[in-house]
């Protein structure tokens, strides 16, 4: 699986950093830069295109920037995944986004291994707005007791997430761990449940909140890779 990434901004030397910095992930291909509207849909109609990464205020385009250019892009290619890449923090233009359907807004000054995460879960069909839950990274990182009791998950549930939230489906990480389809769905339930999270945006979220940063392990555990061996359902499910 490789998701097509097309960069958008009017800074060369930001699209550049920001393109050499995806490289080593395998999971995604920039297929394409953009410094302005018209270069943005002159690509939308020539290159394969799953996610864009455009900045919210790019002049000299003919469709405009900001909230237009936002607005005829879906309109246009209601199917594109968008994430804004910015340094406007407006509130009010953060929940304009968020209405008109574009699925995720982005500060530059964030870790560029946020960007890697925003761009697996909107593929993925979820919506990433992790502005707002950063402010309470703390006390999400420090919980209660009972909290840590709670969200105690097995080696295996770590593992389906980490491949999970680096952008692999269901089957893929069935066939990369030697399990079933089920087996591999159920441990992604059981740590869903035990994490008290019902949608998959709120799973990525929480990836990147714990550290666990979609890089997916080079082989699965050697004791599960030997015990699974003769059996591929032969897993705990997480328990």
């Amino acid at each position: 699986m490789q998701i097509n990434v097309v960069l958008a901004d009017d800074h060369p030397a930001l699209v550049a950093g920001v393109k050499y910095a995806l490289e080593p992930v395998k999971t995604i291909k920039v297929t394409g830069t953009a410094q302005n509207s018209s270069e943005i849909v002159q690509l939308l109609e020539t290159v394969p295109c799953d996610v864009l990464v455009a900045d919210y205020a790019m002049p000299n385009g003919a469709y405009g920037d900001g909230i237009t250019l936002l607005s005829y892009l879906r309109r246009r290619y209601p199917d594109l995944k968008i994430i804004v890449f910015t340094m406007v923090d407006n509130p009010a233009i953060v929940r304009e986004v968020a209405r008109l359907g574009v699925h995720s807004y982005l500060n530059k000054t964030d870790d560029l291994d946020r960007l890697v995460s925003a761009i697996h879960a909107v593929y993925a069909n979820a919506i990433y707005f992790p502005t707002e839950s950063s402010r309470h990274e703390h006390s999400l990182r420090a919980p209660t007791s009972k909290q840590d009791e709670r969200v105690a998950l097995s080696k295996r549930e770590i593992e389906v997430i980490r491949f999970y939230v680096s952008g692999m489906s269901i089957g893929e990480i069935a066939k990369k761990l030697n399990r079933s389809k089920q087996t591999i769905s159920s441990q992604k339930t059981t740590a869903m449940k035990k994490l008290g999270i019902v949608r998959d945006a709120e799973l990525f979220r929480y990836a990147w909140e714990m550290g666990i940063d979609g890089t997916p392990p080079s082989t699965p555990d050697s004791d599960a890779s030997a015990e699974n061996a003769g059996n591929p359902d032969n897993a705990d499910n997480g328990l």
